[in-house]
């Protein structure tokens, strides 16, 4: 395995993978990992996940993930478009939902956002 260094935006990583193309899609998934909930939400349809992702990428990612073997910033970087990755993404996200419920396991636990905790009110001695 070789050592990639990938970029999108003002997301950076160094990862080891088989492929520079492996190496984007493990900055992918760690990008939209948050996003993984809604492969579990029976309300939505496929439409819905899928749309909810490309909003999800044009808010957070850049169009394209840069990945270098020689360092991070090279102009001779190749590089890979957001769209066709997470058009990838999805359908092995799916994928996987469908294998979950064919195998009959339950649903992963959908955390719930942490909410900050207010300080407790002083009270005079």
């Amino acid at each position: 395995m070789s050592k990639f260094y990938v970029t999108c935006g003002s997301l950076e990583l160094v990862v080891t993978a088989e492929s520079a193309r492996q190496a984007a899609m493990r900055l992918l998934d760690e990008a939209m990992a948050e996003q993984i909930w809604i492969y579990d939400d029976a309300g939505l349809s496929d439409t819905d996940r899928h749309d909810h992702l490309v909003l999800e990428a044009l808010l957070h990612l850049a169009s394209e993930i840069t990945v270098s073997e020689r360092g991070l910033g090279r102009y001779d970087a190749g590089c890979f478009g957001v769209p066709e990755l997470l058009e990838e993404w999805h359908c092995l996200m799916t994928a996987v939902n469908r294998l979950f419920v064919a195998a009959g396991l339950a649903p992963r636990p959908v955390l719930a956002v942490p909410q900050p905790q207010k300080p407790a009110p002083r009270f005079p001695r």
